[in-house]
């Protein structure tokens, strides 16, 4: 068989797997707060950005000079989290993450870095998403980031792409897309950030919380379907499903005692760790 003709052997193999162990869901109707966007066949990069600005009656503005993940992080403001109890730096980096630069590091636990290595070679180098480093030479030389965003018909920002690519060979390693978002029940919106697939995507809500000292966390713990968490949606035939998945993230966002802003990064599946990386992010 040749490369091509294995990616969609996978491709469409893997969302057959997804309808058959997910449920059923109504994306205009009870759960549309798994609509987000999709993508058509092909490497996906940046390739969704149009058709969402469209789907939302909108347009796409590119090259933002000062753009941020978030209009404003007082959109995520709730009955458990409070923007203007966070560090003002790490308020400035989600606001205007243009005006940051990044470097990373990752660290793989040895149980789970050969699945990670062949999940990467399988399906996120080829599509060119979600093609989590699995080497520390991959980011020894940083990655380069871009905002695009996604306006609505009054010219207003309803969610942003963030486009992360290898510095030295330019390859997708993330392309997401992020807004704020409420879940069922909930008077606390979480950041919602979505990678778009063919015909489905990857979705991950993370509730926020400040702390004492005005660092961020967000994090997707364990959970009932429509709580804070990763799921997937395959969309076909008219139809679409979702699946809940056991992977759970947590995200600290602080500043170190230089004044350095940081991330640290962990991935997990179940209770194990499979992944962490950690982020230096400096003034462009």
């Amino acid at each position: 068989m040749t490369r091509p003709r294995l990616g969609r052997a996978l491709d469409l193999g893997s969302r057959a797997w997804w309808r058959l162990i997910g449920r059923r869901i109504d994306l205009d109707g009870d759960q549309r707060w798994l609509n987000a966007p999709t993508c058509g066949p092909g490497p996906i990069g940046a390739s969704w950005l149009a058709a969402e600005a469209e789907r939302n009656g909108g347009t796409v503005r590119e090259n933002v000079a000062d753009g941020g993940l978030l209009p404003s992080m007082a959109v995520l403001d709730g009955s458990r989290f409070r923007a203007a109890n966070l560090d003002h730096t790490i308020r400035d980096f989600y606001e205007h993450t243009t005006s940051w630069q990044m470097e990373v590091w990752t660290q793989w636990s040895a149980l789970f870095q050969p699945g990670g290595e062949l999940l990467s070679r399988l399906f996120g180098r080829r599509v060119q998403q979600l093609a989590l480093p699995t080497r520390p030479l991959d980011v020894a030389h940083g990655l380069d980031s871009r905002i695009v965003h996604l306006l609505d018909a009054n010219g207003e920002q309803f969610a942003a792409g963030w486009l992360r690519t290898l510095a030295t060979t330019g390859e997708f390693v993330f392309s997401g897309c992020y807004t704020a978002r409420l879940l069922p029940g909930s008077d606390q919106p979480s950041v919602h950030v979505a990678f778009p697939l063919e015909s489905g995507n990857v979705q991950v809500f993370l509730r926020p919380s400040v702390r004492t000292d005005g660092s961020l966390l967000l994090q997707s713990p364990p959970g009932a379907f429509g709580d804070d968490g990763a799921y997937v949606v395959v969309r076909g035939g008219g139809d679409a499903y979702a699946v809940r998945v056991p992977i759970h993230e947590r995200f600290h966002v602080y500043r170190d005692r230089r004044g350095v802003l940081r991330t640290d990064h962990e991935l997990r599946l179940y209770r194990a760790l499979v992944l962490q990386l950690h982020y230096r992010l400096e003034p462009a």
